[in-house]
């Protein structure tokens, strides 16, 4: 494509912000994370119980992938980032304040739904910048979403030594994230083009055809590690090993470490070694890093477990979007929509399926599970090649 130096200079600015966007994205989860057994404790559910609130948040990125994905498609990237942005900023401060369990499913579905669009929209907004500079930068993005959500959590840990409340402790999180949302709304991109193509006319509720089904399985079970560690990891060492409350965010922190590390140094990997060829020992490297969770020998096997488990999850959710964004046969906005449906969706849907399993058996069981779900990576690689017709 023909870049002008006005071009490259507002990608570059754009990336920043993107960035920006994408770390605030990981905090939300780092923070979640890290007050989940807190959250629980104060509306006295049980695993399966907390679950149905998981399945809430769940259903309310469900409703947005799609809705997300048109509206990309016709008001762009950039806007719908934005939006979504401000928008998950209130629902993660309504969640801190909900008095009751009720007002808290409220509060999840609404984060849910802003997450998931915000996931579906900053992907695309990346994609774009990542096309307009001729370079990638994808894996870069997630990183900085790893390290917010690595960092987020260790802060969480010190938030539980220190006994700040969950309201206090998110109130100045969304005071430290509002320039985030000042700084996105300032920076200008193109509009996309109208056309009267495919992707104005994109179904409202569209799944991956041909091999971005594939490339949809691998979000798919990327997201479900991450969503298992983010969501049950602290509880896990809690409940089923008999570890302090105060060290069990470690595990989450430690797994973000190894997302950052490996999302910030994968840009030049895959550009050495081919998409294809990192996810197939990516998988590799996830499964072995759930063997050494599930072991449960002690606190180290644990979280050296969860180190190994986020260097082979790391790059293979951005790898499956980057796929989604440049394939030739569906619009943007709804492959990137689709694959959001199966990864993102796994995301929020898989935890609280962890969960009642963990209910009936143990969470262990529930980790086990999850390794189950890595055996396939290593063959379904090859989709993330991009044929064009």
């Amino acid at each position: 494509m023909n870049r002008t130096p006005e071009d490259l200079a507002q990608a570059r600015a754009a990336r920043i912000v993107v960035s920006a966007v994408f770390c605030m994205c990981g905090t939300f989860i780092g923070m979640w994370a890290s007050r989940i057994p807190d959250i629980k404790a104060a509306v006295g559910l049980s695993e399966s119980g907390f679950g149905i609130l998981l399945l809430v948040m769940a259903s309310g990125a469900f409703v947005s992938f799609p809705l997300t994905g048109i509206l990309v498609d016709r008001k762009g990237t950039a806007w719908m980032s934005k939006g979504f942005a401000a928008a998950n900023l209130l629902s993660f401060l309504l969640v801190a304040l909900a008095p009751s369990t009720v007002w808290l499913a409220g509060a999840l579905f609404l984060a849910g739904f802003s997450f998931g669009g915000l996931d579906v929209a900053m992907n695309g907004w990346g994609a774009e910048v990542e096309k307009t500079l001729g370079k990638p930068v994808m894996t870069s993005f997630h990183g900085l979403y790893s390290l917010g959500a690595g960092v987020a959590a260790a802060l969480g840990g010190l938030a539980i030594r220190f006994d700040l409340a969950v309201s206090v402790h998110f109130g100045i999180w969304c005071v430290f994230c509002l320039p985030v949302i000042v700084v996105c709304f300032r920076q200008g991109w193109p509009a996309p083009e109208p056309s009267s193509s495919q992707a104005s006319k994109a179904p409202l509720f569209a799944l991956p055809k041909g091999a971005l089904v594939f490339a949809g399985l691998i979000a798919l079970v990327a997201a479900l590690g991450e969503g298992a560690v983010t969501d049950w990891a602290a509880l896990y060492q809690i409940q089923d090993l008999g570890y302090s409350e105060s060290i069990a965010p470690t595990a989450f922190t430690v797994f973000s470490a190894a997302m950052v590390i490996m999302r910030l140094s994968g840009d030049r990997v895959i550009a050495r070694y081919g998409a294809v060829r990192v996810a197939r020992v990516s998988g590799v490297v996830a499964f072995v890093g759930c063997l050494l969770l599930v072991s449960g020998f002690n606190i180290w096997a644990v979280w050296a477990g969860c180190f190994v488990m986020g260097l082979g999850f790391a790059v293979l959710f951005p790898l499956a979007m980057s796929r989604a964004a440049s394939d030739p046969h569906i619009s943007k906005g709804s492959a990137l929509a689709s694959v959001a449906t199966l990864g993102y969706g796994a995301f929020l849907l898989g935890p609280p399926l962890l969960g009642f399993i963990g209910d009936a058996a143990s969470l262990r069981i529930s980790f086990a599970a999850v390794a189950l779900f890595t055996l396939p990576l290593p063959f379904l690689a090859a989709s993330l090649q991009v044929k064009r017709p």
